[in-house]
């Protein structure tokens, strides 16, 4: 099974599938890659290259008590897209996962991220503060 490594020595599990222009699709809590088996293959087979990961804490992945939050993940999702030096980015999430893009490609994506999709994805401040009504 192929694995990356972050920083923190976290282990984060990947599917990697096809060759072509790169789709990384990111699932939503409580889920893991599987949930876009599908996805990974028709995407494959349509000539792209198909990226599914769990999130720390999700699946395959490590099971860190730390490093549970947007930020990380982000950070996570980095690792794992600079291993193969994967440019021109096209990023899919739903819920979790559609924070965890849309973050990724703000702290992140450097020019390297062409599009996004989010279905459902999570707001960003999930409670009321006074910076978020």
């Amino acid at each position: 099974m192929p694995y990356i490594t972050t920083p923190d020595g976290t282990e984060i599990y990947y599917t990697d599938l096809g060759e072509g222009k790169p789709v990384v699709l990111s699932h939503g809590w409580p889920l893991n890659s599987d949930a876009w088996q599908v996805e990974l293959r028709l995407l494959g087979d349509a000539g792209y290259r198909a990226i599914a990961h769990d999130p720390r804490g999700h699946g395959r992945s490590s099971q860190p008590w730390n490093g549970n939050d947007m930020d990380t993940y982000a950070a996570d999702l980095a690792a794992l897209v600079d291993v193969p030096e994967l440019d021109d980015l096209s990023l899919i999430g739903h819920s979790t996962g559609g924070g965890e893009v849309v973050r990724f490609a703000a702290q992140h994506g450097n020019g390297r991220v062409g599009k996004i999709i989010t279905a459902g994805p999570v707001a960003p401040v999930m409670v009321k503060v006074e910076s978020n009504p």
